[in-house]
């Protein structure tokens, strides 16, 4: 799989399943170190790749930095050679939105947070003064550059929360839920001997969390944590070092990771940043047995009756002893299959994206 976190993977199988429909999707990217992914020339119809221009200079302009550098000449040149509609997959993508030359097109802004109050959380936990004040800086200039989304024909956002309140600003807001990898919910049988927390850990929000589980909720019980993800910080290094019962698996990809959250007994996955869908929840529920969250993590979402929902440490760390040793009600299944199949099928999602795309189809 070439997608293996949030927002790639929710664009990734977004093509997927509009290639499974039919639609001949142009795929546009902007590269800035990443090797180019294996297997989109299957689903895409051509697939462009440019230079993103990662210079420092461009911090101080007017723009937000991941606006302004996601912009090309020769991707315009491209998109220019053809009628198609434009689908432009979130904030960062929107520099040539109000471009005259596109005026006339059918333009989609797929929304994945919204954008400025995630900037700000980020700056809110970033330890780095430097990276600090560049959260800061940018928060403040998504706000403003938000503003572009009064020039596209619709407006494709990923939660119900941030339809509603993009809603109150724009017109022409769609609510479209995230695609996914999983297709059908499989949960191992039997008791697991550990409990999950997994993330990007170099995001300033999941490192916070599993800061959090670490030095408030494991530290006061015995029960097994496994934390997983890419580059834990330092400071999270020694905090897991004080505590046998907890350990880091670094680095691992995302088959690994997938083999952790069925063996699981317990999912656990607070976030202290409400924005978008968190889309490592869906994967937890899809493949994982119990799953137990923070109300910011499922606030809105409809995924609120199938997990466990504890605001504070100690009521945390009480569950968890309690879900440990019991065994996953199968018949639970069920209830997750019937929710998770209304609201997050990604075939179901595609034709209302395909709606948007081709109005009059």
């Amino acid at each position: 799989m070439p997608a293996n976190y949030g927002g790639v993977i929710d664009i990734y199988y977004k093509i997927k399943a509009l290639h499974q429909q039919g639609v001949k999707v142009h795929l546009h990217c902007f590269e800035y170190g990443r090797a180019e992914a294996l297997g989109l020339e299957s689903i895409c119809e051509k697939v462009y790749y440019y230079k993103r221009k990662m210079n420092k200079q461009y911090l101080f302009n007017s723009l937000p930095f991941v606006v302004v550098t996601r912009s090309s000449e020769k991707m315009m040149d491209v998109l220019l050679r053809d009628k198609h509609p434009i689908l432009f997959e979130g904030l960062h993508c929107c520099f040539h939105l109000t471009d005259e030359r596109i005026k006339d097109r059918v333009k989609i802004v797929r929304t994945h947070n919204i954008e400025h109050d995630y900037y700000k959380n980020l700056e809110k936990v970033e330890k780095s003064l430097f990276r600090k004040l560049y959260f800061g800086m940018e928060a403040t200039k998504l706000k403003r550059f938000e503003r572009v989304i009064n020039k596209v024909s619709y407006v494709a956002a990923i939660s119900p929360a941030d339809a509603e309140e993009l809603s109150g600003r724009y017109k022409n807001v769609h609510h479209i839920m995230a695609f996914h990898p999983n297709e059908k919910v499989v949960i191992h049988e039997g008791i697991g001997t550990f409990c999950l927390y997994h993330g990007n850990l170099e995001v300033g929000e999941n490192n916070e969390a599993a800061m959090y589980l670490v030095n408030e909720v494991f530290s006061k019980i015995k029960t097994p944590l496994v934390i997983a993800g890419r580059k834990p910080s330092i400071a999270l290094i020694n905090a897991v070092a004080n505590h046998p019962h907890i350990s880091i698996k670094a680095n691992i990809n995302t088959s690994e990771i997938d083999e952790l959250i069925k063996e699981a007994q317990i999912n656990v996955l607070p976030t202290f940043q409400a924005t978008g869908i968190k889309l490592k929840l869906l994967v937890a529920l899809f493949k994982g047995r119990h799953c137990l969250v923070n109300a910011p993590m499922v606030a809105n979402t409809g995924l609120e009756d199938l997990c466990s929902i504890q605001n504070d440490p100690a009521a945390m760390a009480q569950e968890i002893t309690r879900l440990f040793s019991l065994p996953f009600d199968m018949n639970e299944m069920h209830t997750r299959e019937e929710i998770l199949s209304e609201h997050f099928s990604n075939t179901r999602n595609g034709k209302k994206l395909i709606e948007l795309i081709f109005p009059t189809a």
